[in-house]
């Protein structure tokens, strides 16, 4: 039997999901002995600070990684859009499951959409990219500074914190939480968005072998093509920015968003990484 230790970070979203992927490893692999390894991320570590503050790179990815690389793990899970374009030596990407909604979602106390928020009403977000589409869309509202796990967040609007809040879909579905969705927004996500990336080391053939079983080439290539444009712009936590690509038939197509402007292009699939790039150059020019 292969034993297989697969490392997540402690909140439920991220516990969650790494269950739903230990589920999809053992359906293809019934042979496995998997062990969950927990670890506390910085950005767990810190739930007070703007996510602006926190370290531009890997807060909420480098523990995992590092246990990867000091031999704690085998395999760790994370949320694609965590998830830093230049991986450390010695670490890929070796699975990238099917991808979940990719979209932003509004959860109001008054179950009411953004249209029907009061004048001045107060909306949570920590993300820059929501906060401005936030405001392009309702200029009028107060945007405030909201962190927390998924469920808190959700509680924070619940007693009255906040009137509303803006989630990624993705997060309150693993959670059993969907039924907190007001409004499906029309907002460009943040590249990766609902999407997970299986990690493990470079020399480590089993493991390689045993993410890619659950990997779906799909999504991996739409992925592929976010995270070139992401790489290509520089963008960070600090900017405004979001990408969002789909295979449609034998091409694929990338909307992008960046500080208030957006386009879209389309490139064939062998293309991903190219489309990224070209879209990438005309967010930046």
């Amino acid at each position: 039997m292969t034993r297989l230790r697969v490392a997540t970070r402690r909140s439920r979203l991220a516990i969650a999901q790494t269950g739903q992927v230990i589920d999809s490893l053992r359906a293809e692999h019934p042979d496995l002995d998997i062990e969950t390894v927990t670890i506390s991320s910085f950005g767990d570590l810190d739930r007070e600070s703007p996510l602006t503050a926190l370290p531009e790179i890997g807060a909420f990815t480098k523990a995992l990684q590092d246990a990867l690389l000091c031999g704690d793990a085998d395999l760790a899970v994370h949320s694609l859009k965590d998830l830093p374009t230049q991986e450390p030596a010695g670490l890929h990407v070796a699975g990238v499951p099917r991808r979940a909604d990719p979209e932003d979602v509004l959860v109001s106390r008054s179950r009411g959409g953004l249209g029907d928020l009061d004048p001045a009403a107060v909306v949570g977000t920590g993300s820059p990219r929501r906060r401005l589409q936030l405001l392009e869309r309702r200029p009028d509202l107060s945007v405030v500074e909201l962190r927390g796990n998924v469920d808190t967040r959700v509680r924070k609007v619940e007693v009255g914190d906040v009137d509303a809040a803006v989630l990624a879909r993705a997060g309150l579905e693993r959670l059993g939480l969907g039924h907190a969705v007001a409004e499906v927004l029309d907002f460009v996500p943040a590249p990766g968005q609902g999407a997970l990336a299986l990690e493990c080391r470079v020399d480590d053939d089993v493991t390689t072998r045993i993410a890619a079983a659950v990997s779906d080439a799909d999504t991996w290539l739409a992925v592929d093509a976010e995270r070139a444009w992401l790489a290509a712009t520089g963008a960070g936590c600090r900017t405004s920015a979001g990408a969002l690509a789909a295979v449609e038939g034998d091409s694929l197509r990338l909307d992008w968003y960046y500080e208030g402007r957006s386009g879209s292009g389309r490139a064939g699939r062998s293309d991903a990484a190219a489309l990224g790039e070209r879209l990438a150059a005309e967010a930046l020019a």
